[in-house]
């Protein structure tokens, strides 16, 4: 007889008109976040069902110590390889690093607030050793995720950072976000050139639906800056993305659009890095940490009449 599933327990947060719904034991995502609108609660993320335990069920994650995929079986720092396996069975390549597999633990919340801690030593082999967390803020029509690592390993490694959200789209959406460039992909949705200029349907500085042919790529020079328009809501959501070493403000953020064509929802996801950075020309984006540093991305989504 197999050991029946245990469900991970949604924490809720509420504030006014606001609520967010934490999943600490599912990879510590996030289970809805949801606004007071029209009468009735609506999704801004696309919720989680309540029965798929797949950590990428969630309605967000968090992506550390890396983001995206990282091809030949590993990567090499200061002349050592380091092995990665994949880590799930639809792909391939070991995928948004190890975290979003990982249960987290809560801190007592607030009704506004409430931190998740991971501590993650060497999970599944990984070479990674770190602590991390994630800060939630609920304040008016704002939400502010926080999400930091800090590395604990002896030995100077790179790191990246990214969540993803999964937006909803049984309604027209459209998303907007200024950006300088693209990595188009090969077929198993590795990197294959990088171009300056966007194919149409891709020009997400002018706009484009979340519905559409499939986009799963690394948009580069991005300022840091998305809206995601919901017209026949009459409501958008206005996001501002930040990434600090230490403290201090770094520059070269990127955003990964997935735009499934099938399904009730897509992703934007604000990262530090392109997609297998760490076997690109200078690893943009990647971040070396030293034993006791920590890199930190700050996300603030604001709420707005459209």
């Amino acid at each position: 007889m197999h050991a029946p599933e245990i469900r991970p327990s949604v924490t809720w947060l509420n504030a006014g008109v606001q609520r967010l719904g934490l999943l600490p034991g599912l990879g510590g995502g996030l289970a809805a976040w949801q606004l007071q609108h029209r009468g009735a609660w609506l999704d801004l993320l696309r919720p989680w069902d309540g029965f798929r335990l797949q950590p990428g069920a969630s309605a967000c994650q968090p992506l550390l110590p890396w983001s995206n995929r990282i091809s030949r079986g590993g990567f090499t720092q200061d002349g050592r390889f380091h092995a990665l396996r994949p880590n799930t069975a639809a792909d391939p390549y070991p995928i948004h690093g190890d975290a979003w597999l990982q249960p987290w633990q809560l801190a007592t919340p607030s009704p506004g607030h409430a931190v998740m801690r991971l501590r993650s030593r060497g999970f599944a082999g990984s070479p990674y050793d770190y602590e991390a967390e994630q800060h939630l803020t609920l304040d008016g029509l704002s939400l502010v995720h926080t999400l930091s690592v800090r590395h604990l390993g002896p030995e100077r490694l790179p790191y990246g950072l990214g969540l993803h959200p999964w937006f909803p789209r049984q309604q027209p959406c459209e998303l907007q976000a200024s950006v300088q460039g693209v990595w188009h992909s090969h077929p198993d949705r590795l990197p294959l050139r990088h171009a300056s200029e966007l194919p149409a349907d891709w020009d997400v500085g002018r706009g484009i639906p979340g519905r559409g042919p499939l986009i799963d790529n690394a948009f580069t020079g991005w300022d840091g800056r998305v809206r995601l328009r919901r017209p026949t809501l009459g409501l958008s959501l206005h996001g501002e993305t930040r990434l600090l070493l230490d403290g201090q403000p770094l520059a070269g953020l990127c955003c990964v659009i997935y735009r499934p064509e099938a399904g009730d929802a897509f992703c934007f996801e604000p990262v530090s890095h392109p997609i297998d950075a760490f076997h690109l020309p200078d690893r943009p984006g990647l971040v070396e940490l030293s034993a006791g540093q920590c890199l930190t991305l700050q996300q603030r989504w604001d709420c707005e009449p459209d």
